[in-house]
């Protein structure tokens, strides 16, 4: 366990990435790549794509409230996770060209989700 004051900051860390990459990226639409990601798997047309990504960007940013609240933190530690792994998993199996370094992705997302698990 991690004490208070550091708990505290990483909490902040990791919410911060939930909120750029929700609310700035995806709400915001600041970062087409996210949009092109999507689109590319089979189940989405360029409409759904769009509305997915901005509600996916809604629920990251839920997620920086949730893990900067710090209730039931095991719990959104696991949804983090799972999330992380459905996304990653997905972008490398419809959108690998649209992912500019997908090795540096991955392990970037396993450094994030390890620090996540750290603070739950």
């Amino acid at each position: 366990m991690l004490p208070p004051n550091q708990l505290l900051l990483a909490r902040i860390a990791i919410s911060a990435v939930w909120f750029y990459q929700g609310f700035w990226c995806k709400v915001l639409g600041r970062a087409a790549r996210h949009f092109r990601v999507v689109e590319s798997a089979p189940v989405f047309n360029s409409r759904s794509a769009r509305q997915f990504v901005v509600t996916l960007g809604w629920f990251e940013t839920f997620l920086g409230f949730w893990v900067l609240s710090g209730v039931f933190s095991r719990d959104a530690a696991t949804v983090e996770i799972a999330l992380l792994a459905v996304m990653n998993t997905g972008g490398l199996l419809w959108a690998r060209s649209n992912i500019p370094d997908p090795a540096g992705m991955v392990f970037q997302n396993f450094a994030f989700g390890v620090l996540i698990w750290i603070c739950r």
